[in-house]
This record gives C-alpha cells, sequence and structure tokens, in this order.
C-alpha cells in the first residue's frame, strides 16, 4: 500500500504562495503514463498536491494502473510493461465538462494527451505542453529501424499538433528548446521539477562518519548506464550498493552481479520504502548515459544525500543545485568517485549535505510559482 501523501499545508518554507491569481483557475492534466511508473509519471505525482494549493482545483487524466482489456495498446519504448492504451472517449469527456478547467495540460503525445488538446479546443480551454521525454532518442536504444521509424513519424506528428496548439511549451532542461521550436512551439518555457511532499517534511538522518552505502533507483534499462555501478561495486568491495528499481535489464545484471556480495537489488519500491533506503544510503549514483533532468537526483539531495550525476543530465543546468551535486565526466570511474569522497571529512561531507537539501526546497518552491504563472497566462490565450 502507497504511503498516504502529505499536502503541501505540511511545510513552512517549501509552503506556495496560496495568494496567486491562479487562486481562481482549475487544471485539468492528460498523460499516457500511469502515476509514479516513469519520470514523468513521477514528476506530475509530485506537483499535482502542491499545484492544488494555489489553483481552484486540479485533476489528472491518465490510464489506471490497473489491467483492463483495450481495443488498442502500443508498447512504450525500452519497457515492454508500459504501454499506450486507448482512453474511454465518453467516460472522460463526461468528467471533463463535470471538472470544467480554464486549463489543459497535455503531458505526453499519446491518445491521453492527444484527447486532452481535443477537449481543450473544443471546450476553449488556455493550453499547455509538458515535454519531458524525448522519444524520439528512447527508440533508437530499443526498436529496429522500421519501428523506429513508423515510431518517430507518429511522434513527430503528434508532438506537433499539442505543441503549435498551447500557449507554452514546458521542458525541464534548455537543451529541448531546439527540439520543441522545430515540433512548432511558439513559446518555451523552461521550468524547475517538484519534489514529493514528503521527502520535505521528514527529518533528514545525517551522514554517517564513514561512506557504507550508495544507491541507484531507477528503471533497470540501458540508458542508465548500469554496467558502471556493476563495475564500481566489483572495484569497491566495502561499499554497498543497492539498486533499486525494475525493467528489461533485470535479470542481466543480477546474473553479472551474482558473485558480489555488497550488490542487494531491491525491485521496484513504494515511494516511503525508497526514501527509508535513501536515508540509509550515503550517495546517489545515476551515471546515465540520456538523462532528460534525474530528478531521483533532485530527491536524493532533498534527503540531504548529494548525487553523483553523469555530466549530460539535465539537471546540471541549474546551477543553484551544483552543491550537491558531483559531475561524473565522460571516461571517469564511479568508483574512483566513490574514492575520492571516502576521503573527505565527514563535517565536509554534512556541509555538502545541508546545502544540497536548502537548494531542492528553493527549487521545488520556485517551480511551484513556475507553473502557477504559466497557467495563469494560459488561461487568459485560449487557442
Amino acid at each position: 500500500m502507497m504511503a498516504k501523501q502529505a499536502t503541501a499545508t505540511d511545510l513552512l518554507q517549501s509552503s506556495p504562495d496560496r495568494s496567486h491569481p491562479a487562486q481562481r483557475l482549475r487544471v485539468a492534466f492528460f498523460s499516457d503514463s500511469v502515476a509514479e511508473r516513469n519520470g514523468a509519471g513521477t514528476y506530475y505525482h509530485d506537483l499535482l498536491p502542491q499545484l492544488g494549493e494555489v489553483t481552484s482545483g486540479v485533476r489528472m487524466f491518465q490510464p489506471s494502473d490497473k489491467f483492463r482489456v483495450t481495443r488498442l495498446t502500443v508498447p512504450m519504448p525500452g519497457d515492454p510493461t508500459q504501454r499506450l492504451l486507448t482512453p474511454n472517449v465518453p467516460r472522460l469527456w463526461k468528467a471533463f465538462r463535470h471538472f470544467r478547467p480554464d486549463v489543459v495540460v497535455s503531458i505526453t503525445p499519446g491518445p491521453f494527451g492527444l484527447l486532452g488538446h481535443a477537449l481543450a479546443k473544443r471546450h476553449g480551454c488556455g493550453q499547455l505542453v509538458g515535454f519531458h521525454t524525448q522519444f524520439e532518442e528512447l527508440s533508437r536504444l530499443y526498436w529496429n529501424p522500421v519501428s523506429r521509424r513508423v515510431a518517430n513519424g507518429y511522434l513527430t506528428a503528434a508532438n506537433r499538433v499539442i505543441c503549435r496548439s498551447a500557449h507554452a511549451t514546458l521542458v525541464n532542461n534548455r537543451g529541448l528548446i531546439p527540439t520543441v521550436r522545430r515540433l512548432g512551439a511558439d513559446q518555451a518555457a523552461v521550468v524547475g521539477t517538484p519534489l514529493p511532499v514528503d521527502f520535505m517534511r521528514a527529518p533528514v538522518v545525517p551522514l554517517r562518519a564513514q561512506l557504507k552505502q550508495v544507491l541507484f533507483a531507477g528503471r533497470l534499462a540501458p540508458e542508465k548506464n548500469l554496467g558502471a555501478v556493476i563495475d564500481a561495486a566489483r572495484a569497491c568491495p566495502d561499499v554497498r550498493f543497492a539498486i533499486a528499481g525494475d525493467g528489461p535489464l533485470r535479470r542481466k545484471l543480477q546474473r553479472q552481479a551474482q558473485d558480489l556480495p555488497n550488490v542487494c537489488f531491491h525491485g521496484w519500491l513504494e515511494r516511503h520504502e525508497l526514501q527509508a533506503l535513501m536515508d540509509e544510503s550515503d550517495l546517489l549514483l545515476l551515471p546515465s548515459r540520456l538523462e532528460t533532468f534525474g530528478s531521483i537526483a533532485l530527491e536524493a539531495m532533498a534527503r540531504g544525500r548529494p548525487a553523483l550525476v553523469a555530466a549530460g543530465a539535465g539537471i546540471h543546468e541549474w546551477h543553484s543545485l551544483k552543491d550537491g551535486l558531483i559531475t561524473l565526466h565522460e571516461g571517469e570511474a564511479i568508483a574512483d568517485k566513490i574514492k575520492d569522497l571516502s576521503t573527505q571529512s565527514v563535517q565536509a561531507r554534512r556541509a555538502r549535505s545541508e546545502r544540497a537539501r536548502l537548494a531542492a526546497e528553493r527549487l521545488n518552491r520556485d517551480t511551484i510559482g513556475e507553473w502557477a504563472d504559466l497557467i495563469l497566462k494560459a488561461a487568459r490565450s485560449p487557442r
């Protein structure tokens, strides 16, 4: 059972501005992702409770996480457990009319995202688009040339439809701006990433005097560069390596690590379980080859844990977070970084931990304000 999520009223320094003019507006979100199943699903699962505090109401329209028979399902790139599902249009239309949103946010270019766009056009709502995933890049990793050509043709066409109709297309790193411009976006807005409220509310567990455990949390997939994590575990036998998550590479990774007693696979964790495991760890690892942002690194910072993150991850563009991030450059070994950190005094590591936590909470607060401003502007300029 998922732990009950705290509301934004539980916070002090990260509380949103409830006097914002967007307080009178209702916002509908349409996503083809199941809540917390991937990065985009997690982003909005964390955003909506806090955004609900600065608007008249928010509602997410997305597939259920329970299996149901559909007339058409299509696998998402890289994870056969995730599929594009056909929405129940009459039911969702009825719910949409009952909710009466002022602004619609289309998060994905699948059937749900396109339905949100169509309903917004029909009812004269303001429109925003959330562009969080480089599906075209993922398709290069997973699909053969024929499947990739078909998929990319659909994704490009669908993204053009929703981007051209929106007041603004929201991205979480500047590197995506040229992409959304090519898709016809009139305005591209760079917005931050929210945090789960529970991660900010719970007291932070101080770092240990010695670096004893590191954590990777995320999909076990090729773009995450998990071979580098196994190599580091082999080179650092005195450090425990906790690997949380599931995905297409899980069995392969378990075979590679079967002779490593310092590696533990935890599987897919509920959010409160992940928080507990993060609190038990001293460093987060994110060596991904492709990472639009890297939300898990921000979550680690909120728990007072530094994050070792590949240089290409979008989170590095947020200079306010630099105190909590350690850059893993191309060609550098994770094991060498761990050994360097192990030589630092506990006072230095704890000071970095506190700076990381404060920077993450500031970004969360700023993110809610940015979203409220964009919602207000979109409501004033329906397409």
